[in-house]
């Protein structure tokens, strides 16, 4: 992790931090549309769903005490049983560019790998090039059209990584 940085799995505290900086960031970036996690319901809720689901997890980074952003892995709906999604990567603008999105992303695939998953799945929109510019240098590969049934028909960029 970089110095001065923390991540660690989301409290129940932390839901109302990580909606604020998902949406902001949708917002900001032209991607606050339907069909999106930004009208999901349980963007208000991230601790109750990682916690309500088995081989999920979600962490949060801080900076100073503050929550500055988040990431994790879900075991979503019609995806294989190997496979699992990378969920709701977002960063605070102030803490873009330091590194932070590879380190958390870098965490994310390590874990899958050790609950067992053997493929990563994800799905975005082109205003948000620069996460996908980073999926790339991940090794994610792109797909035709959608795995599993996310619910978010906002997303046209579906990626896969094997681990």
């Amino acid at each position: 992790m970089i110095p001065g940085f923390t991540l660690r799995p989301i409290a129940l505290e932390d839901n109302a931090s990580m909606a604020r900086i998902i949406r902001d960031a949708l917002t900001e970036l032209g991607a606050n549309k339907p069909g999106t996690v930004f009208y999901d319901d349980s963007t208000d809720h991230l601790f109750e769903l990682f916690q309500a689901q088995e081989r999920a997890a979600y962490w949060v980074a801080e900076k100073d005490g503050m929550v500055v952003g988040g990431a994790g892995i879900y075991p979503t709906d019609g995806l294989p049983a190997t496979t699992c999604e990378l969920v709701k990567m977002y960063l605070s603008p102030a803490v873009r560019g330091l590194g932070l999105g590879h380190n958390m992303i870098d965490h994310c695939l390590q874990e899958a790998k050790a609950i067992g998953f053997t493929q990563v799945y994800l799905e975005t929109m082109p205003e948000l090039k620069q996460a996908v510019k980073v999926y790339e240098k991940f090794g994610f590969s792109y797909l035709q059209g959608p795995m599993g049934n996310s619910g978010h028909n906002g997303c046209d960029i579906w990626m896969l990584k094997t681990l």
